[in-house]
């Protein structure tokens, strides 16, 4: 596989970082090193004095021991809302330059990187700029995260094409069960299988606790 890959899912809500923490485990298990990068984040808490999003405490938590928050999420920007909402309200434009920087620092640091993006695939960051714009600029081949409820396949399908036409190379998808049942799951998957042009990587489980440790195990990735 590859050293980095660029995260991006189906819609919001769908369990990138929880698929990427699983990612970060299920490395580190294999005796590598392993970073989670969230460049932008919307949605932050003051803890001990400090503006962090939870997000980015996870990935910092998954990730191998060493790398600070800030290495992690450069850019954490306070409101819950879309983040080019949210730099307008913090006059903070987001901007591709300190973002490829940061990545640049973190790539010698460890033997695999995920870069997880912001919500679904075309979510825009500032004017004429959106997270595709920065996938395409980090040039990294592309993680699907497929939030497995009713629509999937046309969510799936649509990020597809949408990767395919920035010239980007979908190298796996992962299913994530956002709740303990699901009809047809199974047919659903088996369809996700036969369309998506790219392999399964694996499918995590409902975990009542959110555990990423124990949805590691069900990902084969090296």
């Amino acid at each position: 596989m590859n050293s980095a890959y660029f995260l991006t899912g189906t819609d919001t809500e769908i369990g990138k970082t929880f698929a990427s923490c699983a990612l970060l485990h299920a490395w580190r298990a294999q005796g590598l090193s392993a970073v989670g990068y969230k460049p932008v984040a919307a949605g932050a808490e003051l803890l001990d004095g400090t503006w962090s999003n939870a997000d980015a405490r996870q990935l910092q938590s998954a990730s191998s021991p060493g790398f600070s928050l800030t290495q992690i999420n450069p850019l954490c920007l306070r409101a819950a809302i879309a983040p080019h909402l949210a730099a307008q309200l913090e006059a903070r434009p987001i901007t591709l330059a300190p973002i490829l920087q940061g990545f640049a620092q973190l790539r010698p640091q460890a033997e695999r990187i995920v870069v997880e993006g912001v919500g679904g695939f075309r979510v825009p960051l500032g004017k004429d700029f959106d997270s595709a714009d920065l996938a395409l600029e980090l040039g990294l081949p592309v993680i699907l995260v497929v939030g497995l409820r009713l629509g999937c396949i046309n969510h799936a399908l649509l990020s597809f094409e949408a990767i395919a036409a920035r010239g980007l190379s979908l190298v796996g998808w992962i299913g994530n069960t956002l709740q303990p049942e699901m009809i047809r799951l199974a047919e659903n998957l088996q369809t996700l299988r036969e369309l998506l042009p790219a392999p399964c990587l694996g499918v995590l489980p409902h975990i009542a606790d959110g555990d990423p440790a124990r949805a590691a195990a069900f990902l084969k990735v090296s």
